[in-house]
């Protein structure tokens, strides 16, 4: 089982984020190289990448599996703008190589939101911004997510995820899922089995690269994007493991953004990390239901 979760790149970057993902028993993780809301970096520091390197040997882990998620800010598909379109495109170049200094393969994109433009103009601006970005030498791979189709989000299904992978001369792109993104858009995970044969047929299950397992607080189909807890939301554990054990994805790293525990339902001040808990109980196959209070406990 390939699982792990986001974890933090701070002072020690990536050595630090592997500690961290080891501590909660993951042999997979996702960062970000920066805050995702700015365009502060600081330099990547090669000694505390040496080094993180040398200890993911040790710990078995694979850089194939340790993901980089892109800043919320890149927008591709807006060019109202088009000086903000082309510093999204240039913020994504650096990003990219970035995460080549760091050796990771593989780096999560929003595809964008349209704004004012219709949703096909908002995916030819994504075309046409990917086009200028993806080559076929890159050692890190672009990955589209499925979005929820909140407002003017582009992606929010199988059929704009393929038109912008057709649309971009380069193949070297990928998809990542998010369970919580596509329940709200509308695939019921109940039953993946179905959704990965449309997956299939339309796109190619070699496309999937990364799955981000997050449960839901809406509905089917609300268009919401807001994620609950593993076993705490509307898909429900037993999808959600059995997304994660499908034997069709087993090579494909799962990626835990559930939501930080609060120290009470009605007190926010304090919030800690679930995701300890939440791979023990993916790994184990039984949901424990007593999770908040088992993160609350641990963190006093």
């Amino acid at each position: 089982m390939i699982i792990g979760s986001h974890v933090h790149f701070d002072k020690t970057q990536l050595l630090g984020a592997l500690e961290e993902a080891l501590s909660y028993g993951a042999n997979a993780f996702m960062l970000y190289t920066g805050a995702p809301q700015n365009t502060f970096r600081s330099k990547i520091n090669s000694e505390y990448t040496k080094l993180a390197l040398a200890k993911m040997q040790t710990e078995g882990i694979k850089m194939e599996h340790v993901i980089c998620h892109a800043p919320y800010i890149i927008n591709l598909a807006n060019k109202e703008k088009e000086e903000a379109w082309n510093f999204s495109i240039s913020f994504l170049k650096q990003e990219i190589k970035r995460c080549e200094e760091l050796g990771i393969k593989y780096i999560v994109l929003h595809p964008g939101s349209s704004v004012k433009h219709t949703c096909e103009e908002g995916i030819n601006n994504i075309i046409e911004a990917l086009n200028h970005i993806v080559t076929d030498d890159s050692n890190c791979m672009i990955i589209l997510e499925t979005m929820a189709g909140k407002g003017s989000e582009c992606g929010k299904n199988l059929e704009e995820i393929k038109t912008i992978l057709d649309g971009v001369k380069s193949k070297n792109l990928g998809v990542c899922l998010d369970t919580c993104h596509l329940n709200d858009a509308g695939y019921d995970m109940q039953d993946f089995d179905a959704f990965l044969t449309e997956f299939a047929e339309l796109i190619g299950l070699d496309k999937i690269k990364c799955i981000h397992i997050n449960d839901s607080k809406n509905i089917l189909g609300s268009h919401k994007d807001r994620h609950a807890n593993i076993g705490l939301g509307t898909i429900g554990f037993m999808a959600l493991w059995k997304i994660v054990t499908n034997e069709k994805l087993k090579d494909v790293p799962k990626i835990l953004e559930t939501p930080y525990i609060s120290e009470s339902d009605e007190d926010k001040a304090l919030v800690k990390p679930p995701y300890k808990f939440e791979i023990a109980m993916i790994k184990k196959g039984e949901f424990n239901p007593h999770l908040k209070e088992d993160v609350r406990n641990y963190y006093k």
